[in-house]
């Protein structure tokens, strides 16, 4: 008896399709001197005009622009992640609308991809992708990558995937995709989970999906968000002192350890963390080795006042932290979050 493999799903879009491109700015819309790579301004260009150099796209589906703002991604935050997930949310219920995706600067992608990964409420398709080069460049690669993730947007395979990130052929789960690189096209990646699958041109074959809470299955996915709870992040280095912490415990709700190894640091540094877990901030332990899992050690918290951040980048782990308290500051309960999420 022959052995069963599972599928690879490939399938094309429909040509009737509507997706919604959502412009926040970035890299993908800046402009410079012509042909340069550097030097640039982000979102300075309307992506409608960067679409009307990709014809192609016209046969994969209907495109409707919504330019929400244009900024350089150093520049996001809550207030924006705020707005573009509502914005997600109004889009996706529109029954004409089959996906979305959002153009957006590389360096902060990450961030904001997961959290609409925790927040939106629709399994239909988004997608977040940008550039690493200009549009005046001699040879931009966000026309490419636009062209990729408004095919994949458009793809029935891509429902139920989480929020995802299309890059240099390569599709990547929101949880799980970071940059690694500040100067190739190919800059992101960051462990085998963060790849869902691949694209050949319009082609896209789903590889893997999520195991993790997203979207729908997340208990963030209708709640109302007006603000958040401060968390604020310390990274730990040899010798580093302890005034660190000291000079971030004023209004703070919960801290991000960046620890050596395994979320590792110094005797000294243990003991203030104790103190402020006493006081009523959360401390969350993360790595800032880019290969990294933290799990719950009684080595450096004998107590077990402090939670694991798993798999998730410091970063990231800010991010579940502060809608974990949104809910609740039980310890107990946002340590299993971050297992499950």
């Amino acid at each position: 008896m022959m052995p069963q493999y599972s599928k690879i799903l490939e399938t094309r879009p429909k040509a009737n399709e509507k997706i919604i491109v959502i412009a926040t700015g970035g890299t993908i819309a800046g402009s410079g001197e012509d042909g340069r790579t550097t030097e640039y301004r982000a979102g300075t260009i309307d992506v409608s005009d960067i679409l009307e150099t990709i014809p192609q796209i016209n046969n994969l589906a209907e495109i409707e622009m919504v330019p929400l703002i244009s900024v350089d991604s150093n520049e996001m935050n809550e207030r924006y992640w705020i707005k573009l997930r509502n914005t997600i949310n109004e889009q996706a219920k529109r029954p004409d609308v089959d996906g979305i995706v959002i153009t957006h600067g590389t360096d902060t992608i990450e961030e904001t991809a997961y959290f609409l990964n925790l927040t939106i409420a629709t399994e239909k398709p988004v997608v977040l992708t940008g550039a690493m080069r200009p549009a005046t460049a001699t040879s931009p690669d966000g026309p490419f990558n636009l062209f990729q993730a408004i095919a994949l947007a458009a793809n029935e395979k891509a429902h139920d995937c989480g929020v995802m990130c299309l890059f240099s052929s390569t599709i990547y789960s929101a949880r799980n995709i970071a940059k690694t690189n500040n100067h190739k096209i190919d800059a992101f990646g960051l462990n085998e989970q963060a790849a869902l699958g691949y694209m050949r041109d319009a082609d896209v074959f789903i590889t893997n999906h999520p195991t993790t809470k997203h979207t729908l299955r997340s208990k963030f996915c209708n709640q109302q968000f007006d603000a958040f709870p401060k968390v604020k992040m310390a990274t730990y280095y040899a010798g580093a002192d302890t005034d660190i912490l000291d000079a971030l415990k004023h209004d703070c709700d919960g801290i991000v350890v960046i620890g050596t190894g395994s979320g590792n640091y110094s005797q000294a540094w243990m003991q203030k963390l104790d103190e402020l877990a006493e006081s009523g901030i959360v401390i969350v332990r993360s790595s800032r080795v880019p290969h990294s899992i933290v799990f719950d050690e009684q080595i450096f918290d004998p107590k077990n006042h402090f939670i694991g951040s798993n798999t998730l980048t410091p970063f990231k782990a800010r991010i579940l932290l502060m809608l974990c308290l949104t809910q609740t500051r039980n310890i107990e309960e946002i340590r299993n979050t971050f297992f499950r999420y």
